[in-house]
């Protein structure tokens, strides 16, 4: 009796068996009533209606390709932020520049750090490259460039910098972010993720377009999908020195943004007092949201862009899971952070008036017991 053989499969490389699967936040409460979904940082402005128009404008030319080197969009851009367009890329999402960025620096036996509640998407680009993920802890919440550079190592080849960052929403004022850069060796990329950099009212915060363009191992990513409300279409930028930008472009799909993001892109960066009106609506419900729940009784980590991050009481009845359930229950979409090594915590986006009054009056039921 013969034994039955497994079949004979293609197998993966091993860095990339060992990578979890980044889970987004859920964008279903449960019940069918009014839903507020505050789990994914999206703007509750959405996105500005020239930018709309141009999408709509596109509908007739979907035979085309688009353009393969984003001259028109990487234009506005520089003309929108004071920088030279040939060392602009546009990808699609942050997302897709920060993996271009590991995979064409990073390879079997370097190492690339992160923050110890860095963005997911740090170590999964890191170990897509073949590289290993090196975590440097923070203090009190926010990044500690001095655990940074102790961690740093003739194997390092990247720094992986959210500023500010997610899902804590602290920042790093410029002066640390030099002090980092300086403490580098030449030969270690500094990435500084500038997502939430729009949201920034701090005077000592900068998104390091200036650092980006007088260094050779400075880039900076910026996104579409938070303040310019795009994050369905997928459009993101770096901005960094000739060389590195060049290596990128050798590794990019020839058409990896969509001719509808592009148009779409350009109208939205051209339309500042659109940005304006996103960045005051954050600058005032971001501080009343924080002092609201802070006045029922829940702790929130100061932040700095259009989230907060709200911790709970070790205390039956009254943790982030049963809050979280209690929230779903009641249409309002959070986002759990367990993976960001902060089970106790839920992060919330600044939502319209509505979202934001709907969830502090949920959250006060909640803790007053009604279950």
């Amino acid at each position: 009796m013969s034994l039955k053989q497994e079949p004979v499969r293609p197998k993966p490389r091993d860095c990339v068996t060992g990578i979890p699967l980044y889970v987004p936040g859920k964008s279903k409460a449960n019940g069918n009533g009014r839903v507020h979904k505050l789990s994914s940082n999206e703007s509750p402005l959405g996105a500005s209606p020239k930018a709309v128009d141009a999408y709509r404008q596109m509908a007739g030319q979907l035979e085309l390709y688009p353009d393969g080197g984003s001259n028109s969009l990487r234009d506005a851009i520089a003309e929108v932020h004071g920088v030279h367009p040939e060392r602009v890329l546009c990808g699609a999402g942050s997302d897709e520049v920060l993996s271009l960025l590991a995979n064409a620096y990073l390879e079997s036996g370097d190492e690339a750090i992160y923050c110890e509640h860095g963005f997911l998407m740090y170590p999964i680009a890191i170990q897509a490259a073949g590289a290993t993920p090196v975590v440097a802890m923070e203090k009190d919440l926010t990044t500690d460039v001095d655990a940074i550079l102790a961690a740093v190592t003739d194997k390092t080849k990247m720094v992986f910098l959210a500023n500010p960052n997610n899902p804590t929403g602290t920042y790093l004022p410029f002066s640390e972010v030099r002090r980092l850069h300086k403490g580098l060796p030449g030969n270690v990329i500094l990435v500084l993720d500038a997502a939430y950099a729009e949201y920034v009212t701090s005077t000592d915060y900068e998104a390091g377009i200036e650092l980006a363009g007088s260094s050779e191992n400075v880039v900076m990513t910026r996104t579409y999908s938070k303040i310019y409300g795009l994050a369905s279409l997928r459009l993101g930028w770096c901005y960094g020195p000739q060389a590195i930008i060049d290596a990128m472009n050798r590794i990019r799909g020839p058409f990896n943004v969509s001719g509808p993001a592009q148009s779409a892109g350009i109208a939205a960066i051209r339309d500042q007092e659109f940005v304006r009106s996103a960045v005051e609506h954050n600058s005032e419900w971001l501080p009343k949201v924080t002092k609201a729940l802070e006045g029922i009784g829940l702790k929130v980590t100061p932040s700095v862009a259009n989230f907060i991050l709200i911790h709970f009481p070790e205390v039956p009845g009254k943790t982030a899971a049963e809050a979280d359930k209690y929230l779903l229950d009641h249409g309002c979409v959070l986002r759990q952070v367990d993976s960001y090594n902060l089970p106790n915590s839920l992060r919330m986006t600044i939502g319209t008036k509505e979202a934001c009054e709907d969830v502090i009056a949920t959250l006060t039921k909640f803790l007053n017991g009604a279950h």
